[in-house]
């Protein structure tokens, strides 16, 4: 398992630079020639970037090429746990600004939990996170220009990476997952306004669940299955009947299979200011930036919205910690701050935030959610 290639994605928002090769379909994309600790880096912790495999990565840069002026509300349909999300967050934000609403959704609540936090680490307000079922979508009907969706698979593509995944696999898996995701993108299309695109991936490589299931979704559904170019055939990227597959061994990462659709009709007018219609009735998980509540006479500041991109960092006082202590913060250890003063602080590590403590004077109380706490040793 130390041989397999591990790659990170920077969040340029916070962190520009990074040793590592260069992804090649992806300027953010970083290949390691290790694997760190990464629970022991205070900038994971800081959302500075996100551990995703560099396949994966080849969604988003589908994601991008597909890009227009009115291609401003995103569905990211099964997000868990936030690698494709955040990746079209850089996307949507390098190219719209403010401009871009981008809904993460996962229907598991468990895994939904794992959604909310790497989406709040990352830190942009213009992503909402939902936990509903994918029929859920279909009253917004037209709301969104893309869909993106990275559907459940008999996960023949992690064969390499997971040995479990080759015990579970069987032929009945896998038509088992075709009509499942059948199923999905049929109770989600009447969202997708016409003209849309629908953005369709699984980490398998059989046609069942990649060509086959384009094929059907074009032709029953209706649409064009748009002709996407292998600009990157010398990384070994395949051209496949309906889409682009990479294979472990062949290429950088794991497996990946991507395809897109456009949704027959006409398209309405150019949607300019981003935001998708009536997100609120699914009470989201996350919308937006929470800033904090009273309590009492007190105002106790969110710790989320210090890693928001939205963060004023002239609010609060901001105080830099060396590695070891910002540790301790995130072990949700005591720490002393005796220089700093007294009241809601912004801890920082290399100039980024982390969340916020109150320091009393003799000791600070942390603000870091319980659930995010550290586990392991960090001496």
């Amino acid at each position: 398992m130390d041989t397999l290639p591990v790659s990170i994605r920077l969040n340029p928002f916070k962190l520009k630079e990074a040793e590592g090769t260069p992804v090649p379909w992806n300027c953010w994309g970083r290949i390691l020639s290790q694997r760190p600790v990464f629970t022991l880096d205070p900038l994971f912790h800081a959302g500075a970037y996100y551990v995703q495999d560099s396949s994966s990565m080849y969604v988003g840069h589908v994601f991008r090429s597909l890009l227009s002026d009115s291609t401003r509300t995103v569905l990211d349909l099964c997000a868990a746990p936030g690698g494709k999300t955040t990746d079209l967050a850089v996307s949507l934000r390098e190219k719209f600004g403010n401009g871009f609403t981008l809904v993460s959704n996962e229907v598991m609540k468990q895994r939904a939990s794992v959604l909310r936090d790497n989406v709040a680490l990352w830190g942009d307000p213009n992503v909402i996170v939902t936990s509903v079922d994918p029929a859920a979508f279909a009253h917004l009907r037209g709301g969104f220009d893309i869909i993106v969706a990275d559907v459940p698979c008999s996960g023949e593509g992690m064969f390499r990476k997971d040995p479990s995944a080759q015990q579970q696999w069987s032929e009945d898996a896998v038509l088992l997952c075709s009509a499942r995701q059948k199923r999905i993108v049929s109770d989600v299309w009447p969202a997708l306004r016409p003209g849309g695109i629908l953005i369709y991936s699984t980490c398998t490589y059989n046609e069942k669940e990649n060509d086959d299931n384009l094929e059907w979704i074009a032709a029953e559904l209706g649409g064009s299955i748009v002709n996407l170019p292998n600009e990157y055939s010398d990384y070994g990227v395949r051209k496949s009947r309906a889409g682009l597959l990479l294979k472990a061994g062949e290429t950088l990462g794991e497996g990946q299979w991507v395809g897109a659709v456009v949704k027959d009709g006409t398209p309405g007018p150019d949607r300019k200011d981003g935001i998708a219609p009536k997100i609120k009735d699914f009470h989201p998980l996350i919308s937006g930036v929470h800033k904090g509540e009273y309590k009492g006479r007190d105002f106790v500041p969110d710790n989320d919205w210090a890693l928001s991109l939205d963060f004023d960092r002239t609010l609060y006082p901001m105080v830099e910690l060396d590695r070891q202590t910002a540790l301790e913060y995130l072990h949700r250890d005591s720490i002393f701050l005796p220089q700093a003063p007294k009241g809601y602080i912004v801890v920082c590590y290399r100039g980024l935030p982390l969340g916020f403590v109150k320091n009393l004077g003799a000791r600070c109380n942390n603000l870091l959610p319980q659930r995010r706490r550290i586990l392991m040793d960090i001496k």
